[in-house]
């Protein structure tokens, strides 16, 4: 056999095992339509989602079962949006328990009055809520915040998805009773000490977190050190390793 002959034969495995994974992708659920601003400011965390990219249209989920935590969490989440969202988005937030507070996201180019805000009296409400919210293709996303979800509420959240390709973001609080859920993937957010903006001004500096993807269906999990600086995610390299790879498949 020619050396053209067998480079032929392995280009065509290619392209055959590429158009495998985009079925199985397609098969369950995977929307098409990728984020590309969005996967560049993501930075080394895309490397672990399917074919490189953020899955948009799907429900995502963040452990968050401390205060500080789920603080650290929405400002990740506003990093997210921001991207997300462009210059036209719209975000729903639903909760029973609000922990957001709005003129914050200023601090991530967000405009507050993009954010509508739904305060329900109970969780039941809340995923109610969360269920019609998620068919209404005219947002960009949804944000629920809830205690506990159970597969079968999991499940039909992602159904609504699955035809509006909005993005759900799930926080649950209730971190001591994770059970299983058909989000497509799981994250827990945790703070890290900020960097100094100048040494000579006092204060908050820049924020910095510890990002564990926990689960990503058909892709892997992963852990880094990120911050948020000039309008993006960015790796922190000085004295501490950014990412810290695991070996098994996730999801």
């Amino acid at each position: 056999m020619s050396h053209s002959t067998g480079f032929m034969e392995l280009e065509n495995r290619s392209d055959i095992i590429a158009r495998l994974q985009s079925d199985i992708l397609r098969l369950q659920h995977f929307c098409s339509t990728q984020s590309p601003a969005l996967d560049v400011d993501l930075g080394p965390m895309k490397e672990c989602f399917p074919n490189g990219s953020f899955p948009v249209g799907a429900i995502h989920e963040f452990l968050s079962g401390r205060i500080e935590d789920t603080s650290a969490t929405t400002g990740f989440l506003a990093g997210l949006l921001a991207t997300l969202m462009g210059v036209q988005g719209t975000v729903l937030w639903i909760s029973a328990a609000r922990t957001l507070f709005p003129p914050a996201l200023k601090a991530f180019d967000i405009v507050p009055e993009r954010f509508l805000f739904l305060d329900l009296k109970n969780q039941k409400e809340v995923l109610w809520a969360m269920d019609e919210a998620l068919k209404c293709s005219a947002l960009t996303a949804v944000i629920g915040e809830v205690r506990d979800m159970t597969f079968t509420e999991s499940r039909r959240l992602q159904l609504a998805v699955e035809d509006s390709q909005v993005t759900g973001l799930i926080l649950r609080h209730n971190i001591q009773k994770v059970t299983t859920t058909a989000s497509v993937s799981r994250w827990r957010i945790t703070s890290l000490p900020s960097d100094v903006i100048d040494e000579d001004l006092p204060g908050i500096g820049l924020p910095k977190w510890k990002v564990e993807l926990l689960r990503m269906r058909n892709g892997k999990a992963g852990t880094w050190h990120m911050k948020w600086k000039e309008g993006r995610f960015m790796p922190v390299l000085s004295g501490q390793r950014s990412h810290i790879p695991e070996q098994k498949k996730a999801g």
